[in-house]
């Protein structure tokens, strides 16, 4: 099989359990009004989250060595970046995970006791809820480095057509500088996130498809 089909593959692995971590099994939980009941009454979809965000990174360490013979050829260092900052990313998802799990052991020790200690549990659930925010945002932006060093090997190496590595470029860029407006409190809009979403649907179906351009594999 084409090299290119199993990453279009597994970046399509990695889209559907970012949808189903956060959108389906933290988001609804951790964002909720009551989020220390809802995390205790969901502990199973907590952990679970996890998991899968530790195998998610993974998937995209996996994408970095599988095209590290390929995209050396181009750029030797760049290609080694790239790697080096989807190891970075994934430390900062077990980060955020952590974050998360301390969330929801406090959730299980606040299911346990009495009314009169709730005000105690929501001051320390409230920090720990902002500690959670800053490690998922600190996770989004890592992500960000090393999908932009992605997109700028595959523009150089022409392994796909130009205007996809060129749309994907500025995609990361709206999303970089969603996440680092968000960070400052001066967040523009979510929908800065989308493009980015068109791209990696747009470049799963160009390698499902038609691979990359093996033409192109050596210099």
């Amino acid at each position: 099989m084409n090299k290119g089909k199993i990453v279009g593959i597994l970046l399509l692995a990695s889209i559907i359990l970012g949808v189903v971590i956060y959108q389906i099994l933290q988001g609804p939980i951790l964002f909720a009004d009551d989020f220390l009941t809802a995390t205790s009454d969901n502990k199973n979809h907590i952990i679970t989250s996890t998991v899968l965000g530790l195998l998610n990174g993974l998937i995209t360490i996996v994408i970095a060595v599988l095209m590290l013979p390929v995209f050396k050829q181009y750029n030797f260092s760049l290609s080694f970046l790239y790697l080096s900052f989807t190891i970075a990313s994934f430390v900062m998802i077990a980060i955020d995970n952590v974050s998360v799990l301390s969330i929801l052991e406090l959730s299980l020790n606040h299911s346990k006791y009495e009314v009169d200690n709730v005000g105690v549990f929501g001051i320390i659930g409230e920090l720990l809820y902002q500690k959670h925010w800053w490690t998922h945002y600190m996770s989004l932006l890592s992500s960000s480095f090393y999908m932009f060093t992605f997109y700028l090997l595959f523009y150089q190496s022409k392994l796909i057509p130009k205007f996809l590595s060129l749309f994907g470029l500025i995609a990361v860029s709206m999303m970089f500088i969603e996440i680092l407006s968000s960070i400052f409190g001066q967040s523009i809009g979510i929908i800065l996130m989308l493009p980015l979403g068109i791209a990696q649907l747009s470049l799963v179906v160009w390698l499902l498809i038609k691979g990359i351009n093996q033409q192109n594999n050596t210099k």
